[in-house]
């Protein structure tokens, strides 16, 4: 009987622990922003001290003669902000890419068609590839990590001259992106050859998107699934209903019983401009129009 009370115990004690964890994905004591500055500390002198070799495709020590990454004019910057925090991250275009048909750049929710590298940014400024994909891989951005979803969209796919044999791209978009740790795998690693607390460099080239990418097929494309009545502008985060799913992962958005795809009273494959009952608030998104 002691032994069962003793399990019990526990038990109880485990759940009301599980209870009290924060839904806060940063919520471990853990400095982020401080490590938000001290890896840009990392990546600027990294590119201070290493150019791209065109000949090779590759980043190389710097050497007499050759103009550093922090002076090429290939190499771009841009701050975007997760959990409150800012993060600056780079990218450098070797080649834009020419889709064949047209297509736009991709949006943080499409998914890619790509092959890559990736390595990780010591403080000794030498390069560690953890990973290499030579073969084409499809993947939604809003699966990858986040650094992935700011840095694509920066480039474009090519055109797919496939012909009886393996799948072959030209004027695909290549280049490099850059990021901290903070977009990367953070102060926890990947648990296999990531360390804690890593920037990151991509060689990565596009090859292929798939716009508007629908994750829910609601005739919404993802990327657009921004709308519910507050102030949120950030796809991800936006869940009208407060369930488990944000919108574009959503089939029913407002939990009305009625799936978003039938909320589109007047037929235009949008149901973003129905609104039955003219409050405002558009069906898909409202539970009071069924």
């Amino acid at each position: 009987m002691t032994k069962i009370k003793h399990i019990l115990f526990v038990l109880i004690v485990a759940i009301l622990v599980y209870a009290c964890k924060s839904d806060d994905p940063l919520a471990d004591n853990f400095d982020h922003a401080a490590q938000a500055v001290k890896d840009n500390d990392t990546l600027v002198s990294f590119f201070k001290k290493h150019y791209y070799d065109a000949t090779i495709d590759s980043i190389k020590p710097l050497v007499t003669g050759k103009t550093a990454l922090i002076d090429d004019p290939n190499l771009s910057s841009k701050t975007v902000t997760e959990n409150e925090i800012a993060y600056k991250m780079y990218y450098y275009i070797v080649r834009q890419g020419i889709p064949s048909p047209a297509k736009g750049n991709p949006t943080r929710l499409d998914s890619v068609l790509t092959k890559y590298q990736g390595s990780q940014i010591h403080r000794t400024d030498q390069l560690g590839v953890f990973e290499t994909r030579k073969s084409p891989l499809w993947f939604t951005l809003d699966a990858t990590i986040k650094g992935w979803g700011y840095g694509f969209m920066h480039f474009k796919g090519g055109k797919n001259v496939t012909n009886n044999g393996p799948i072959t791209y030209e004027n695909t978009g290549k280049g490099y992106i850059f990021f901290p740790s903070g977009l990367g795998y953070r102060n926890a690693g990947n648990g296999g050859n990531v360390l804690a607390n890593r920037c990151l460099m991509f060689r990565i080239e596009l090859l292929d998107i798939v716009e508007d990418t629908d994750h829910d097929n609601d005739g919404l494309a993802s990327y657009l699934e921004i709308e519910d009545g507050s102030k949120e502008s950030d796809p991800l985060k936006v869940n009208t209903d407060g369930d488990r799913f944000p919108n574009y992962r959503d089939t029913d958005d407002d939990n009305d019983g009625k799936l978003t795809k039938d909320e589109d009273k007047n037929g235009d494959g949008d149901p973003r401009n129905d609104d039955t009952d003219g409050d405002g608030v558009p069906d898909y998104l409202d539970p009071d129009t069924k």
